[in-house]
Protein backbone atom coordinates (compact mmCIF):
# COMPACT_ATOMS: atom_id res chain seq x y z
CA UNK A 1 0.00 0.00 0.00
CA UNK A 2 1.19 3.44 -1.03
CA UNK A 3 1.93 5.95 1.55
CA UNK A 4 -0.69 8.37 0.02
CA UNK A 5 -3.09 5.04 0.53
CA UNK A 6 -2.21 5.42 3.78
CA UNK A 7 -2.44 8.42 4.89
CA UNK A 8 -5.86 8.77 3.00
CA UNK A 9 -7.08 5.95 5.45
CA UNK A 10 -5.99 8.54 8.70
CA UNK A 11 -9.12 10.40 8.24
CA UNK A 12 -11.01 7.70 9.82
CA UNK A 13 -9.70 9.20 12.81
CA UNK A 14 -10.65 12.79 12.66
CA UNK A 15 -13.33 13.73 14.62
CA UNK A 16 -12.26 17.26 15.61
CA UNK A 17 -10.92 20.20 14.07
CA UNK A 18 -7.91 21.36 15.99
CA UNK A 19 -5.20 19.00 14.41
CA UNK A 20 -6.78 18.18 11.24
CA UNK A 21 -3.27 18.82 9.19
CA UNK A 22 -1.45 17.24 11.94
CA UNK A 23 -3.11 13.82 11.72
CA UNK A 24 -3.38 13.83 7.67
CA UNK A 25 0.04 15.57 6.77
CA UNK A 26 1.11 12.59 4.85
CA UNK A 27 -1.41 12.71 1.98
CA UNK A 28 -1.64 16.85 2.32
CA UNK A 29 2.22 17.33 2.53
CA UNK A 30 3.13 20.55 0.16
CA UNK A 31 6.38 20.30 -0.29
CA UNK A 32 7.49 16.72 -1.73
CA UNK A 33 9.54 16.36 -4.46
CA UNK A 34 7.01 17.33 -7.14
CA UNK A 35 6.25 20.84 -5.84
CA UNK A 36 10.39 21.61 -5.25
CA UNK A 37 10.86 20.93 -9.28
CA UNK A 38 7.95 22.64 -10.12
CA UNK A 39 9.55 25.49 -8.13
CA UNK A 40 13.34 25.38 -9.43
CA UNK A 41 11.81 25.18 -13.22
CA UNK A 42 10.13 28.69 -12.29
CA UNK A 43 13.40 29.77 -10.56
CA UNK A 44 15.19 28.79 -13.92
CA UNK A 45 12.62 30.38 -16.02
CA UNK A 46 12.72 33.49 -13.84
CA UNK A 47 16.26 34.06 -14.46
CA UNK A 48 16.71 34.32 -17.64
CA UNK A 49 14.70 37.74 -17.42
CA UNK A 50 16.34 39.07 -13.80
CA UNK A 51 17.04 42.78 -13.91
CA UNK A 52 20.14 43.89 -12.09
CA UNK A 53 18.00 44.16 -8.64
CA UNK A 54 16.75 40.86 -9.26
CA UNK A 55 19.71 39.02 -9.74
CA UNK A 56 21.05 40.54 -6.74
CA UNK A 57 18.28 39.20 -4.41
CA UNK A 58 18.30 36.03 -6.15
CA UNK A 59 22.24 35.72 -5.16
CA UNK A 60 21.28 36.61 -1.40
CA UNK A 61 18.53 33.93 -1.71
CA UNK A 62 19.73 30.85 -3.32
CA UNK A 63 21.50 29.51 0.22
CA UNK A 64 18.12 29.82 2.56
CA UNK A 65 16.33 28.59 -0.59
CA UNK A 66 19.14 25.46 -0.90
CA UNK A 67 18.60 24.48 2.78
CA UNK A 68 14.76 25.02 2.44
CA UNK A 69 14.53 22.45 -0.61
CA UNK A 70 16.78 19.71 1.69
CA UNK A 71 14.16 20.50 4.59
CA UNK A 72 11.40 19.81 2.24
CA UNK A 73 12.64 16.16 1.38
CA UNK A 74 13.99 15.31 4.51
CA UNK A 75 12.08 16.88 7.47
CA UNK A 76 11.80 20.29 8.81
CA UNK A 77 13.07 20.99 12.34
CA UNK A 78 13.29 23.94 14.46
CA UNK A 79 16.98 24.94 14.25
CA UNK A 80 16.94 24.96 10.58
CA UNK A 81 13.54 26.73 10.24
CA UNK A 82 15.15 29.67 12.36
CA UNK A 83 18.22 29.73 9.90
CA UNK A 84 16.17 30.16 7.03
CA UNK A 85 14.01 32.44 8.32
CA UNK A 86 16.45 34.57 10.43
CA UNK A 87 19.82 33.78 9.10
CA UNK A 88 22.78 31.87 10.25
CA UNK A 89 25.85 29.39 9.19
CA UNK A 90 25.66 25.81 7.78
CA UNK A 91 28.77 23.95 7.00
CA UNK A 92 30.72 26.93 6.58
CA UNK A 93 27.89 28.52 3.98
CA UNK A 94 26.45 32.09 5.78
CA UNK A 95 22.62 32.40 4.95
CA UNK A 96 20.38 35.37 4.69
CA UNK A 97 17.44 34.58 6.40
CA UNK A 98 14.47 34.80 4.58
CA UNK A 99 12.74 37.69 6.82
CA UNK A 100 15.91 39.64 5.57
CA UNK A 101 15.46 39.42 2.11
CA UNK A 102 12.14 40.59 2.05
CA UNK A 103 12.76 42.81 3.96
CA UNK A 104 15.50 44.08 1.89
CA UNK A 105 14.13 43.31 -1.34
CA UNK A 106 10.58 43.95 -1.37
CA UNK A 107 8.96 43.60 -4.75
CA UNK A 108 11.59 41.10 -6.87
CA UNK A 109 10.75 37.94 -7.82
CA UNK A 110 13.16 36.44 -4.92
CA UNK A 111 10.87 38.19 -2.44
CA UNK A 112 7.83 36.75 -3.56
CA UNK A 113 9.70 32.95 -3.52
CA UNK A 114 10.65 34.07 0.38
CA UNK A 115 6.69 34.86 1.16
CA UNK A 116 5.75 31.42 -0.02
CA UNK A 117 9.21 29.38 2.10
CA UNK A 118 8.81 31.48 5.27
CA UNK A 119 4.65 30.90 5.16
CA UNK A 120 5.55 27.22 4.90
CA UNK A 121 7.81 27.81 7.92
CA UNK A 122 6.05 29.20 10.08
CA UNK A 123 3.11 26.33 9.23
CA UNK A 124 5.56 23.93 10.57
CA UNK A 125 6.69 25.46 13.50
CA UNK A 126 2.66 26.05 14.28
CA UNK A 127 2.64 29.72 14.79
CA UNK A 128 -0.23 29.80 12.24
CA UNK A 129 -0.98 33.45 11.94
CA UNK A 130 2.30 34.29 10.46
CA UNK A 131 2.41 31.46 7.42
CA UNK A 132 -1.11 32.71 6.64
CA UNK A 133 0.22 36.64 6.59
CA UNK A 134 3.19 35.67 4.45
CA UNK A 135 1.34 32.75 2.27
CA UNK A 136 -1.12 35.78 1.97
CA UNK A 137 1.65 37.85 0.14
CA UNK A 138 3.01 35.49 -2.44
CA UNK A 139 1.63 35.08 -5.54
CA UNK A 140 2.05 32.41 -8.04
CA UNK A 141 2.22 34.33 -10.90
CA UNK A 142 0.87 31.49 -13.59
CA UNK A 143 2.80 28.87 -11.88
CA UNK A 144 -0.17 26.94 -10.67
CA UNK A 145 0.75 23.80 -8.68
CA UNK A 146 2.78 26.49 -6.55
CA UNK A 147 -0.06 28.73 -5.93
CA UNK A 148 -2.62 25.44 -4.91
CA UNK A 149 0.11 24.63 -2.55
CA UNK A 150 0.26 28.17 -1.22
CA UNK A 151 -4.05 28.42 -0.77
CA UNK A 152 -3.64 24.39 0.43
CA UNK A 153 -1.41 25.59 3.20
CA UNK A 154 -3.19 28.88 4.26
CA UNK A 155 -5.96 26.06 4.80
CA UNK A 156 -4.36 24.07 7.27
CA UNK A 157 -2.92 26.97 9.06
CA UNK A 158 -6.75 28.06 9.30
CA UNK A 159 -7.74 24.63 10.52
CA UNK A 160 -4.92 24.45 12.85
CA UNK A 161 -6.74 28.03 14.17
CA UNK A 162 -10.42 26.40 14.18
CA UNK A 163 -11.45 28.47 11.76
CA UNK A 164 -13.91 26.35 9.71
CA UNK A 165 -14.96 28.66 6.84
CA UNK A 166 -11.65 30.04 5.98
CA UNK A 167 -10.02 26.88 5.92
CA UNK A 168 -12.76 25.18 3.63
CA UNK A 169 -12.35 28.83 1.47
CA UNK A 170 -8.40 28.37 0.83
CA UNK A 171 -8.97 24.47 0.31
CA UNK A 172 -11.44 24.92 -2.33
CA UNK A 173 -9.88 27.58 -4.09
CA UNK A 174 -6.51 25.36 -3.92
CA UNK A 175 -8.71 22.59 -5.70
CA UNK A 176 -9.80 25.76 -8.34
CA UNK A 177 -6.45 27.00 -9.49
CA UNK A 178 -6.06 24.71 -12.43
CA UNK A 179 -9.04 21.84 -12.66
CA UNK A 180 -6.89 20.21 -15.64
CA UNK A 181 -3.91 19.48 -13.55
CA UNK A 182 -4.24 15.42 -12.85
CA UNK A 183 -2.49 15.67 -9.35
CA UNK A 184 -2.26 18.49 -7.55
CA UNK A 185 -6.15 19.67 -7.87
CA UNK A 186 -7.91 16.21 -6.97
CA UNK A 187 -5.13 16.17 -4.02
CA UNK A 188 -6.63 19.50 -2.70
CA UNK A 189 -10.13 18.54 -3.33
CA UNK A 190 -9.50 15.39 -1.91
CA UNK A 191 -8.48 17.83 1.17
CA UNK A 192 -11.95 19.75 1.01
CA UNK A 193 -14.05 17.16 1.07
CA UNK A 194 -12.10 15.27 4.19
CA UNK A 195 -12.26 18.54 5.75
CA UNK A 196 -15.95 19.09 4.98
CA UNK A 197 -16.49 15.66 6.18
CA UNK A 198 -14.67 16.13 9.69
CA UNK A 199 -16.79 19.24 10.17
CA UNK A 200 -20.02 17.78 9.03
CA UNK A 201 -20.27 19.47 6.01
CA UNK A 202 -21.81 16.53 4.51
CA UNK A 203 -23.15 17.75 1.20
CA UNK A 204 -19.97 19.47 0.22
CA UNK A 205 -18.42 16.33 1.47
CA UNK A 206 -20.55 14.58 -1.28
CA UNK A 207 -20.21 16.86 -3.96
CA UNK A 208 -17.17 16.67 -4.07
CA UNK A 209 -16.15 13.29 -4.04
CA UNK A 210 -18.61 13.03 -6.40
CA UNK A 211 -16.58 16.18 -8.26
CA UNK A 212 -13.00 14.09 -7.98
CA UNK A 213 -14.62 10.60 -9.54
CA UNK A 214 -16.48 12.15 -11.83
CA UNK A 215 -13.61 14.14 -13.34
CA UNK A 216 -10.42 12.83 -12.48
CA UNK A 217 -11.14 8.89 -13.17
CA UNK A 218 -7.40 8.12 -12.99
CA UNK A 219 -6.82 9.90 -9.51
CA UNK A 220 -9.66 7.38 -8.38
CA UNK A 221 -8.66 4.26 -10.62
CA UNK A 222 -5.02 4.29 -8.72
CA UNK A 223 -6.99 3.77 -5.46
CA UNK A 224 -6.49 7.66 -3.75
CA UNK A 225 -8.97 7.71 -1.09
CA UNK A 226 -11.13 5.00 -1.35
CA UNK A 227 -13.95 7.14 -2.52
CA UNK A 228 -16.72 4.81 -2.73
CA UNK A 229 -16.13 3.55 0.45
CA UNK A 230 -16.59 7.06 1.33
CA UNK A 231 -19.73 8.41 -0.12
CA UNK A 232 -21.33 5.18 1.37
CA UNK A 233 -20.41 6.44 4.59
CA UNK A 234 -22.15 9.19 3.78
CA UNK A 235 -25.27 7.47 2.86
CA UNK A 236 -24.09 7.36 -0.98
CA UNK A 237 -24.45 4.09 -3.22
CA UNK A 238 -23.52 3.43 -6.81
Amino acid sequence: MSEQNTSFETVEAVDKVKGFWEKNNKMIIYLGTAIIIAIAGWIGYQKFILEPNELKANEAIFPAENLFGKMATSGFNKDSVNIVLNGGEVDGTKIMGLLKIMNNNGGTKASNRAAYMAGACYLHIGEFDKAIKYLGDFSGNGADQVQAKAYLMMGHAYAEKNKVDDAMNYYKKAGSVNEKDESATPDALMTYAMYAEANGKEKEAIDTYKKIKEQYPTFVSTGNGDIDKRLARLGEFN
